[in-house]
């Protein structure tokens, strides 16, 4: 392993030996180093490499060495990683990103701990709490027929099918009343990930207005539950240079949650399939606190992979998608675990059009998955072109049963919508069996609080 160190400057260090040394502005600062003021902000900013003329002047003005300033971020790589370095946000802020992990498979709840649910869609995530000794106090969804799900398999769950925009405005607890503020165990639920306006010298939570994620940190400023879950696309990661992220972690750090993130693999929980999404789990600082050993660790990962052949067995018949006859002459001619390389040469050309000569491998083209392997990750529609997931054997999408077995929804589940709709609400879901880990591994922490 080779270690990669990068360097990054510290700016609120950075504003303490400037009151030290009587420099009240950055303004002046950049006066004294005889640089504009946007060249300081550069200096200051995380993607500066500190090792430069500019940053030797600052720290002599400011009578301080380098490491006093900047701070380290280290990285244990093969060597063949260390080429891709730059694939790191630079921006992003990897101090609360969760490195240590604990074995859940025996952790049992020692009461019936309470959790809220926001954007809970089918249920995937509902139902994986429930199943780790999670007991719902209520579900707010917008979408109808997510909804109707709900109601239908838990008919004694409070389903609140409302705008989450409304229910901020008026406040949590006209919608929910039997819960007094800091005594919810879990506030959970996977915001979708929206592009930021970023209100600029507003700063925290106001820097999300107009996204889901300002309602949840609405609710969380609301509630202040013990914990929070917060789930959501692996690309969040990337998203701005790693912004996006960093300020949805600065706001839930000011709302007064010490914070962990990590991406994790359902293929690690029970999940015949390659989804990835990060988890962000927050303890209140109070707890920890009052509990100075307190901390949170991810699910360990279960130390084996399930392939489409152990999920797929005796599937309740169910309702599917077809594939035009032109599209299914096609995938008649790819085996399984092949794809759009596996045609010939002009059928290829002819059935992917201008893609055929784009970059990139496009593996998800014309793609007929193998029995053993996992599924790749399944999409709200089952039959695009550009994200194929045929079945093994037979030239034709997943059937409901099938996409909800793959999503380790139980086969008593039920989605009673339209094909497409099902399809939607399954492929938007969380893992139930990868939910059900994530849940133990914070029904860990809330163990230790009684």
């Amino acid at each position: 392993m080779e270690g990669i160190y990068l360097y990054f400057i510290n700016k609120e260090t950075v504003r303490s030996y400037m009151r030290k040394r009587g420099i009240n502005t950055q303004t002046e600062l950049a006066k004294q180093l005889g640089v504009s003021k946007s060249q300081l902000s550069m200096i200051l900013s995380p993607q500066y490499n500190p090792v430069k003329t500019n940053v030797v002047k600052l720290c002599e003005i400011l009578d301080v060495s380098l490491n006093d300033i900047s701070e380290q971020l280290s990285f244990d790589l093969d060597v063949e990683e260390v080429e891709k370095i730059n694939d790191i946000p630079k921006k992003l802020d990897n101090k609360n990103k969760g490195n240590l992990f604990t074995e859940v498979r025996g952790i049992k709840p020692f009461k019936k701990y309470s959790v809220l649910e926001l954007f809970a869609g089918a249920g995937g995530l509902a139902l994986g709490l429930e199943k780790a000794g999670f007991h719902s106090i209520g579900n707010i969804e917008f979408d109808k027929h997510a909804c109707h799900t709900l109601r239908k398999n838990r008919p004694d769950w409070k389903v609140i099918e409302e705008d989450i925009e409304k229910i901020t405005k008026l406040g949590i607890h006209h919608y929910i009343d039997n819960v007094a503020v800091g005594e919810l165990d879990l506030l959970s639920g996977g915001y979708p990930c929206q592009a930021f306006s970023y209100a600029g010298n507003k700063g925290g939570l106001q820097d999300a207005r107009g996204t889901l994620f300002f309602h949840f940190g609405k609710i969380l400023e609301q509630l202040r539950p013990k914990m929070f879950l917060a789930e959501n696309v692996k690309g969040l990661v990337n998203h701005d240079n790693g912004k996006t992220l960093n300020i949805m972690l600065e706001v839930f750090s000011e709302i007064g949650y010490k914070v962990k993130w990590k991406v994790l693999k359902a293929l690690d929980y029970d999940v015949a399939q390659k989804r990835e999404r990060i988890v962000i789990v927050g303890i209140r600082n109070d707890l920890i606190h009052h509990y100075p050993n307190l901390d949170y660790q991810f699910p360990r990962p279960y130390g084996y992979e399930l392939t489409l052949k152990d999920v797929l067995k005796d599937v309740p018949k169910s309702e599917g998608a077809k594939y035009p006859e032109s599209k299914k002459k096609v995938l008649d001619l790819v085996p399984p675990g092949g794809y759009w390389r596996d045609l010939p040469d002009e059928i290829a050309k002819n059935y992917m059009g201008k893609s055929y000569y784009s970059g990139g491998g496009r593996t998800g083209m014309a793609r007929r998955l193998s029995w053993n392997e996992p599924s790749l990750t399944l999409t709200t529609s089952p039959a695009q072109k550009q994200t194929e997931r045929c079945h093994p054997d037979e030239t034709r999408p997943f059937t409901v049963r099938e996409y909800a077995r793959i999503q380790s929804f139980p086969d008593s589940w039920e989605f009673d919508c339209s094909t497409n709709n099902a399809y939607k609400q399954i492929g938007n879901a969380v893992p139930v069996n990868m939910a059900k880990a994530i849940g133990l591994s914070i029904i860990n922490v809330l163990n230790k609080l009684d």
